[in-house]
């Protein structure tokens, strides 16, 4: 085992170092509000599990995106632990999970140790000033889940202030407000790579796209 770790120390370290597309999401006043509701959202803990109002759909979208990730994550355990936690964090957020898978393939290419020149951290690259305002200094941003959930809230909060407009969230959210390539890139991840329907022989048995609880 010690063996096996130290090779594979190297491999971790240069993960941990991978280029990341993330510019600088700009630190900005809260209102007390809009900080207590973020500080709320961050601290639902439970555990990630698939949101949709029929399982047999749930497990359609996670049979077909398991199937698209399958070049970046080999591994078919991590790959439905990712998935089930970008379908609860965004489902939860309000936010569309293929908009969600596309943001991280810009974002990280899916490397959940990705750091960018700007100090961006993990799958959806969150700034670590972020567990200042809205988390606590212990919150990992390497985490899977902790991760995942500060982004989906991050981005649903630039939504938000934007009043809906997508493009000015994601150039928000990747500090290049009012520049199109940034938002072009995820929306274009996600139409072209992540989009989804459900099958017709499950679309009788309630909505392709799941909603929150």
């Amino acid at each position: 085992m010690k063996t096996r770790l130290l090779f594979l120390l190297p491999f971790c370290l240069v993960l941990a170092h991978a280029p990341a597309w993330a510019g600088a999401q700009k630190e900005e006043a809260l209102s007390a509000n809009v900080a207590s509701a973020m500080s709320r959202s961050i601290s639902d803990v439970n555990a990630p599990r698939l949101v949709f109002d029929d399982p047999r759909l749930g497990q359609a979208w996670l049979a077909e995106m398991s199937t698209r990730l399958q070049k970046k994550i080999p591994d078919a355990w991590m790959r439905e632990r990712l998935l089930t936690a970008i379908q609860y964090e965004s489902t939860r957020a309000g936010l569309d999970p293929q908009l969600v898978l596309g943001l991280i393939q810009v974002e990280s290419g899916f490397n959940k140790y990705a750091i960018s020149g700007a100090g961006a951290r993990g799958l959806m690259q969150v700034m670590p000033f972020w567990p200042r305002h809205i988390g606590t200094p212990r919150h990992n941003l390497f985490d899977l889940s902790t991760n995942l959930r500060y982004g989906c809230t991050i981005l649903r909060h630039y939504l938000d202030i934007e009043r809906g407009d997508l493009y000015r969230a994601l150039g928000r959210y990747n500090g290049s407000l009012g520049k199109p390539d940034y938002p072009d890139l995820v929306v274009g991840a996600w139409k072209r790579r992540w989009a989804w329907t459900a099958p017709p022989s499950l679309k009788m048995a309630g909505d392709s796209l799941p909603r929150a609880r």
